[in-house]
């Protein structure tokens, strides 16, 4: 036949077009970064977000105790953003993760824990209503340079708008999440 590639071409042809559009550009305008911890330190992407927030950075996580992202956050207040942070109260009341919330409660920082039985879980944070960091890692020293975790950045106005939702939903919900009070 006439014009027809031989099947190991085809097939080539197929694998190229599948990977290259998702290594060399956003998907349906969207894009992805991967990080793992141990070796990406994902929380070094995390505070560079924090110092690019032009409006505000809602933070949900269960764990919040990596001296870099506390002051991070602390530096976004104090240049006007708004901060907001959600976290665990059973997490709350260990020793490094209470220093933590004093800190930011400290510069302004308004905290609300859940109330509920569950666990708040969630490792999720929100800027600017244009990007998301969420994954498996906790804000802390053995969840960015320890342990492994994986952290997705994800630049998309549709999916940081759905996940600021859901935080304002949390943080409005008297029932089940009231602020932090230090014991």
């Amino acid at each position: 036949m006439v014009g027809r590639r031989p099947p190991i071409i085809r097939t080539l042809g197929l694998i190229l077009a599948l990977a290259l559009p998702l290594q060399t550009s956003p998907v349906w305008g969207i894009s992805i970064e991967v990080y793992y911890a141990p070796e990406d330190h994902p929380l070094d992407r995390v505070i560079e977000l924090y110092g690019r927030a032009r409006q505000y950075i809602h933070v949900a996580v269960y764990g919040l105790t990596y001296p870099p992202a506390v002051q991070a956050l602390v530096t976004a207040k104090k240049r006007g953003i708004d901060v907001r942070m959600i976290t665990d109260q059973e997490r709350s009341e260990e020793p490094k993760q209470r220093s933590a919330l004093r800190t930011l409660r400290l510069a302004g920082i308004p905290i609300r824990v859940n109330r509920h039985d569950g666990l708040m879980h969630l490792k999720q944070v929100v800027i600017d209503d244009d990007v998301t960091a969420n994954g498996s890692m906790n804000h802390t020293t053995s969840g960015n340079r320890y342990n492994d975790e994986r952290l997705d950045v994800v630049t998309d106005r549709r999916t940081a708008v759905k996940a600021r939702e859901k935080f304002l939903a949390m943080w409005n919900d008297t029932a089940r999440y009231r602020p932090w009070i230090e014991d």
